[in-house]
């Protein structure tokens, strides 16, 4: 870790002073921008406090002076990530509580002295958006460099998310010129030709975690303006047939709900100068008992096709708000103390 901290101190015009002899489990950084150095602490030092509390370290701030109290790998590990922060700040991000996380995330698997300034982020007209966990970095890089990618795993990895932000981008860029928005409807047990209005009102209930992800990244004026300028467009996976995709950014979400038959029928409508994102989880699918999911065939007959790019994400990538993460371990507690009651009871009753 110190060889992490080390590192990044050099990438800035940062200063790291060794604490006085007999003081050995301090040291104080000192930033060259009071203003960035109080964005980075946050407002009343909330983003100390994260660290803090994460990592066991102790904070102390006096303007652009933060004194850093603890042991050796701890204090290595909080200049890292406060390094990073910093850099971000340098180069026009904001940074959240969330940003904050993602930082430790990246420092604890050591992946965030691999990052230059910059080198891995998504730039939209609302933010600047970095990777937050390992694999969302090896995911937004594959996403940058290759022409289809699957991003595989559960929900709350930031697949989806990060696929959207990226069409934006590649948007906003003049890299392409439409945003090709899809996702079967095979999860809500009807037909779209048996649901009652026009067909945007029938695809729009199954593509709202898209859209989620659009306001995020775009003001509210600008995504109805691209959709009347058909630069965004959302189209029901049947509605694909027929059609050859080009200059275009092509997402495929909840990929698993695919048959191969239609799953090979969207890979093919792939067209020149366009990119192909393909989000899902195979091992969760809503299709009838019996139907193999197209994601799972596609992942076992393209694993060796040059040019698509898979990124496996696991639970442990899952990026969930601190207070999310509370709520589910209380109720993993409450699980285990129910199941050992249960236990405890059969065995004294046998």
């Amino acid at each position: 870790m110190k060889a992490i901290a080390q590192g990044l101190g050099t990438s800035l015009n940062q200063k790291s002073e060794t604490a006085r002899p007999g003081r050995d489990d301090v040291v104080v950084l000192s930033f060259d921008d009071n203003r960035l150095a109080a964005a980075l602490y946050g407002e009343h030092d909330c983003n100390l406090a994260r660290i803090e509390q994460r990592l066991g370290v102790s904070m102390q701030s006096r303007g652009n002076r933060l004194q850093v109290t603890g042991s050796e790998d701890d204090r290595a590990v909080a200049k890292a990530v406060l390094t990073y922060l910093y850099e971000r700040l340098k180069g026009g991000h904001e940074i959240s509580a969330g940003d904050v996380d993602g930082a430790m995330r990246l420092v604890e698997t050591a992946e965030v002295a691999e990052i230059a300034p910059d080198e891995v982020v998504i730039a939209t007209r609302k933010k600047l958006i970095s990777p937050r966990s390992p694999m969302q970095l090896e995911y937004m890089k594959r996403l940058r460099d290759s022409l289809m990618v699957f991003g595989l795993g559960p929900a709350g990895t930031g697949k989806t998310y990060l696929a959207v932000a990226m069409a934006v981008a590649r948007l906003l860029e003049g890299q392409v010129e439409r945003i090709i928005l899809s996702r079967p409807a095979v999860e809500a047990g009807e037909r779209l030709g048996f649901l009652p209005g026009d067909l945007r009102e029938k695809v729009d209930p199954y593509l709202r975690p898209l859209y989620d992800a659009l306001y995020d990244t775009l003001p509210p004026e600008q995504i109805a303006r691209r959709f009347e300028r058909g630069e965004i467009e959302v189209a029901p996976l049947a509605f694909m047939r027929g059609r050859t995709l080009a200059n275009s950014f092509v997402i495929l979400d909840e990929a698993q709900n695919t048959t191969p038959m239609q799953m090979k029928m969207f890979l093919t409508r792939f067209g020149e100068n366009s990119q192909m994102v393909i989000a899902g989880d195979p091992s969760q699918t809503d299709l009838p008992a019996g139907v193999e999911s197209g994601l799972s065939h596609a992942i076992r007959v393209l694993d060796t096709v040059r040019d698509v790019a898979f990124v496996r994400f696991t639970e442990r990538d899952v990026v969930r708000h601190s207070l999310v993460g509370a709520i589910v371990e209380a109720y993993d507690r409450d699980a285990a103390r129910r199941s050992g009651t249960r236990d405890g009871g059969d065995a004294d009753g046998g």
